[in-house]
């Protein structure tokens, strides 16, 4: 564990001041608890879509996408982890990617992978309140029994367990039958019953699953519509992890490539999504959020974009952390409001807590901020104004409003981990490629004060967590 000289000084202090934040505080709302629709992409960097700087730029502009924030909130600071399967933890339970996977123990294939069945999930917690819910996409949490997403809260499930790289298996020249190694399938599941494997999930599959994705959503959507039941629509698509392979009714239609074909069916499709809430008359009492599990994809010729941003994902810098968040909710989020405030994944989890009524558990330590009154514009600053940075279970480094700190770094051609002789800090204001570390400029090294504080907090409360049971 890293140790600051100035730790034992503030000790005492920092104790205090986690144990005061975040508050999670319970805005009341409506009689009638909001539908949640949340799409989250795979590996989608910060510039794709219009309002990002994307859009036509990429080759295929995207009005519908781009509507959510015409008629809601844009965050331009908005945080992930830097890899898919801690992101989506960190979704799923209002807590770092850190705290909530598998211990080191066993065969590599075990070691910190997926969530285990003592973490609550944002699907459990709004099962309690009484809503419906359905996934429908790549879960990336646990592959066998007892952690599929219909064991930790989903009533029905339709898409993949792990990735979309697995969708080159079935087509590669190279691929030996006799290896032990098992195709991935389209999976169907309900809650109480052994999930169902389905087709292989090959080339032609990964190319239509989206558009299948999209029509199961809309058809859970309606259900619930006609049972007057408040659903939570968990949408997390498998584009544009590779590989980008576009629907046939979209390949070569924007003349741009096959990312461009990809970006033009993915608004399509939340078009989709967007007008079955609308024309069901449940706009007004449904949030609507679209976001990213991280940043562009790493390998050469991935062709994602991460706008202004240094960087993809598996690394610390904000290509990999920054990605578009864009939330709707009529007559109670303000319209057209633009924010570069820090909001990390984890709020979510607390956020829809507060906007649903429902319950967050107390026996656990949660790293997410309630930000459901500055989405409302009734606090005129986010709930933070940190956070931390990890890849796998390395800290990086830490964030403090405009200011960054790494204790690491990688090389940005091998991902080999770099550690780093003197810690690097950023002014992400002045230096958003993250070119020239302030840590040599001694004008503004005072920052080093302030994100030291972060990362000590943070320690000192994972040494405070109980951790899981079942681990």
């Amino acid at each position: 564990m890293l140790v600051h000289v100035r730790s034992q000084i503030i000790g005492i202090a920092l104790f205090v001041a986690f144990c005061s934040f975040p508050c999670f505080a319970t805005e009341k709302m409506s009689s009638s608890p909001p539908n949640i629709v949340l799409v989250v992409m795979d590996n989608f960097g910060y510039g794709e879509i219009g309002v990002y700087g994307g859009g036509a730029l990429r080759g295929a502009p995207t009005p519908n996408i781009d509507s959510i924030s015409e008629q809601g909130i844009q965050l331009t600071n908005f945080n992930v982890e830097a890899e898919c399967t801690p992101s989506r933890a960190a979704l799923m339970t209002g807590r770092y990617g850190i705290r909530t996977r598998k211990t080191p123990q066993g065969p590599p294939r075990q070691i910190w992978y997926g969530l285990t069945p003592y973490e609550v999930t944002l699907a459990e917690m709004l099962s309690e309140r009484g809503y419906a819910t359905g996934m429908f996409g790549k879960w990336h949490l646990g592959d066998e029994q007892g952690r599929y997403p219909t064991d930790q809260g989903f009533d029905e499930w339709y898409g993949i367990p792990n990735s979309s790289d697995q969708a080159f298996w079935p087509d590669s020249d190279s691929f030996q039958h006799d290896a032990g190694v098992k195709f991935t399938h389209v999976m169907t599941a309900t809650k109480g019953q052994k999930p169902v494997k389905g087709v292989v999930y090959g080339r032609e599959k990964r190319a239509t699953i989206d558009q299948e994705l999209t029509t199961r959503a809309v058809d859970f959507i309606q259900r619930q519509a006609k049972a007057n039941k408040p659903f939570f629509a968990y949408v997390p698509y498998t584009q544009t992890h590779e590989p980008v392979d576009a629907h046939p009714d979209f390949k070569g239609t924007t003349g741009n490539g096959s990312f461009a074909d990809v970006l033009a069916q993915t608004d399509f499709f939340v078009g989709q999504l967007l007008n079955s809430v609308e024309t069901l008359g449940l706009k007004d009492n449904t949030i609507f959020i679209f976001t990213s599990d991280n940043g562009r994809e790493g390998i050469k010729r991935s062709f994602g974009f991460t706008g202004p941003w240094r960087g993809s994902m598996f690394s610390p810098w904000e290509g990999a952390l920054r990605v578009p968040f864009l939330i709707q909710y009529p007559d109670k989020i303000p319209a057209k409001k633009v924010s570069n405030d820090i909001v990390h994944l984890v709020d979510l989890f607390p956020t829809l807590a507060a906007f649903t009524g429902s319950a967050v558990p107390k026996d656990r330590i949660l790293d997410g901020a309630d930000q459901s009154r500055f989405f409302m514009s009734k606090a005129q600053k986010s709930a933070r104004e940190s956070m931390v940075i990890y890849i796998g279970n390395d800290l990086f480094g830490a964030k403090w409003r405009n200011w960054k700190i790494l204790l690491k770094d990688i090389d940005e051609k091998s991902y080999a981990i770099r550690n780093l002789a003197y810690p690097s800090i950023y002014n992400l204001i002045v230096d958003p490629k993250e070119e020239e570390p302030e840590k040599f400029y001694l004008d503004d090294t005072w920052a080093d004060y302030p994100l030291w504080d972060v990362i000590e907090k943070h320690q000192d409360s994972l040494s405070k967590d109980k951790g899981s049971p079942d681990s």
